[in-house]
C-alpha cells in the first residue's frame, strides 16, 4: 500500500504554507496572543472564502468541499508549523466532526453551512473540573425532554469558548451522555477566559444556569459520537504536533549551522550532532504515526481507535522533546522572551495534555488492543 501524498495534496500543502507564512508570522502570532479574541477576523474570512479551509471536510450537501481526513491533517500540520492563532481546530475538528458523526440531518443542515462559510465559530464543551476526557468526567446535567432542554453546570478548557457562537455541550440525561447545541447568546451561559501557559490557543470556562439547549442526535447516544470525535481530534492534534516538531527541528539545525563557538559552527560538535539526529528520528517517526492515523481516519476503519491513541501519545512526546532540545541547542538566546523557541515549547506542553496525556493514551491503547 502506498501512503505517499498525491500531487494535489502536495499542492495543497504548498498553498497553505505560503498563505500561513504571510498571515501567521511570528510578529502576528505575538500580536494575537495579547488580544482577547485571539484571532484576526480578516484572516479568518480569507481562510474561508479564498482557501475554503473551514469547509474542507464538510459534506458538499451542507456547503462543504467533501474532502477526506488526509487533506485535513495536511492543513493541520501546516497550522501547527506556523502556530496559527484561529478557532480552526475548535470549529472544524471538534464541532464540525461532532455534527457530521451525529447523524442528525436537521442539526447538520442548521449548523454546518455556517461553519463551512466561516460565519459560525463553533466549539465542543466536554471536559469539566475533573479534567477527565472520558465518559466518567461528564457530570453536567440536562433537564427536560423533546424539544425543550436546559443545561446547568460548568465546562472547563473549552477551546475558543469565549468567542464561539455555537457551543456543542456534553451532558447527562436519564438515558445517559447526550450532546446538545447551545447558541452563543443563550440565556444563562457565562464565559470566562482562562489564564493558560500557551497563549496561542485560547481556552475558557463556561457556566450554564438553566440554559436552553437543543438535543443533537439521540437522547443517551452522545458518548458513541464523542468517543469517535475524540479519536479524530487526537489524530488532528497529532498532525498539528508534527508540524510544530518539524519547525523546532528546522530552527535547531539552522542555528547549529551558523552559531560559531571556538572557531567552529556548533553543529560540528558531536553533542549537538547527536541532539539533532535524535530529533530527526523522533520527528520522522511522529510523521509516520500521524500520517497512518490520518489514513485510518479517512477510511474510518477499525484501526482508528488504536492508532489515534498511538499517534497522540508518540507525537506529544516527540514534539515536547523537539521543543525542549531546540531551546537547549540555542543556548541562552533560546530562553529569552524575544526568541520564538518558547512559543513552540508552550504549545507543545499544552498539546501534550489536551485530550489526555501520553500515559492516558498508552493505557487507552492497551485496553483497545486487549493487553
Amino acid at each position: 500500500m502506498n501512503f505517499a501524498f498525491t500531487e494535489e495534496q502536495d499542492q495543497l500543502r504548498d498553498f497553505v504554507r505560503s498563505f500561513l507564512e504571510e498571515k501567521s508570522s511570528e510578529e502576528e502570532v505575538r500580536r494575537l496572543m495579547d488580544t482577547d479574541n485571539g484571532y484576526d477576523t480578516a484572516v479568518w474570512s480569507q481562510m474561508a472564502e479564498q482557501l475554503g479551509l473551514q469547509s474542507l471536510i464538510i459534506p458538499e450537501a451542507h456547503g462543504g468541499q467533501g474532502f477526506g481526513y488526509v487533506e485535513l491533517i495536511i492543513v493541520l500540520e501546516e497550522m501547527g508549523r506556523s502556530l496559527l492563532c484561529a478557532p480552526f481546530f475548535s470549529s472544524v475538528v471538534l464541532a464540525a466532526n461532532t455534527l457530521i458523526h451525529s447523524g442528525d440531518e436537521a442539526a447538520m443542515a442548521a449548523h454546518l453551512p455556517g461553519i463551512a462559510s466561516g460565519e459560525t465559530i463553533a466549539t465542543l464543551a466536554l471536559s469539566e473540573e475533573s479534567g477527565k476526557w472520558n465518559a466518567d468526567g461528564i457530570a453536567m446535567q440536562a433537564s427536560g425532554g423533546g424539544d425543550s432542554w436546559t443545561l446547568s453546570g460548568t465546562k472547563m478548557y473549552v477551546l475558543d469558548g469565549h468567542i464561539a457562537n455555537l457551543v456543542l455541550v456534553a451532558a447527562r440525561t436519564a438515558a445517559g451522555v447526550s450532546v446538545f447545541a447551545v447558541e452563543g447568546d443563550a440565556a444563562g451561559m457565562a464565559r470566562v477566559n482562562l489564564s493558560t501557559m500557551d497563549q496561542t490557543r485560547k481556552q475558557a470556562r463556561l457556566t450554564f444556569d438553566n440554559t436552553p439547549a437543543t438535543l443533537i442526535g439521540t437522547d443517551g447516544g452522545g458518548w458513541d459520537i464523542l468517543e469517535r470525535v475524540l479519536d479524530l481530534a487526537a489524530v488532528g492534534l497529532a498532525a498539528e504536533q508534527v508540524g510544530g516538531a518539524q519547525m523546532c527541528l528546522d530552527m535547531a539545525v539552522d542555528y547549529a549551522k551558523v552559531r560559531v563557538q571556538f572557531g567552529r559552527p556548533i553543529g560540528s560538535f558531536q553533542a549537538i550532532k547527536h541532539k539533532c539526529a535524535d530529533m530527526l528520528l523522533e520527528v520522522e517517526s511522529a510523521k509516520s504515526a500521524a500520517y497512518y492515523a490520518g489514513w485510518a481516519a479517512s477510511e474510518m476503519n477499525d484501526e482508528l481507535p488504536s492508532v489515534a491513541s498511538l499517534a497522540k501519545a508518540y507525537c506529544s512526546e516527540a514534539y515536547f522533546h523537539a521543543a525542549a532540545e531546540n531551546i537547549q541547542i540555542h543556548g541562552g538566546i533560546g530562553f529569552t522572551w524575544e526568541h520564538p523557541a518558547h512559543l513552540y515549547f508552550k504549545r507543545a506542553k499544552s498539546s501534550e495534555l489536551l485530550f489526555g496525556d501520553p500515559t492516558y493514551h498508552r493505557e487507552l491503547l492497551a485496553q483497545r488492543i486487549g493487553i
